[in-house]
């Protein structure tokens, strides 16, 4: 079956404390895969500008320049960047796609890499 987007709108509704749980496991997973993502990227792009030189310029583009630059560094940066590609991707398939294979694995991994990449840049 695929996934009904207005359950994203009750997840808002209850981070925003204006009503209970009515969303199914699928929406809250999707949605965390999403922000794992974000946390990651976001932590990664300011610490990237701050020591490694990433001079981000505020557009889309930001996210595909990030992993490039990292890849230009080492193989340690080159590994940060391949977890930020695929938490991008997953990140792609929660927020986009109607039907998402393995969600349950796809979560427990990407809070696993999104928490790699902020350790790294610490």
């Amino acid at each position: 079956m695929a996934f009904d987007w207005r359950e994203y709108l009750e997840i808002a509704k209850y981070l925003a404390g204006l009503q209970s749980l009515d969303f199914s496991q699928e929406a809250s997973y999707r949605c965390a895969v999403s922000r794992a993502y974000y946390a990651a990227f976001c932590w990664c792009r300011n610490y990237a500008q701050n020591n490694l030189g990433f001079k981000p310029t505020g557009r889309p583009e930001d996210h595909k320049h990030l992993r490039e630059h990292l890849k230009k560094i080492d193989g340690k940066w080159a590994r940060i960047a391949s977890k930020l590609n695929t938490l991008r991707e997953w990140r792609n398939q929660c927020d986009y796609e109607n039907d998402v294979e393995g969600l349950s694995h796809m979560l427990k991994v990407s809070i696993k890499f999104s928490s790699e990449v902020i350790e790294k840049c610490r």
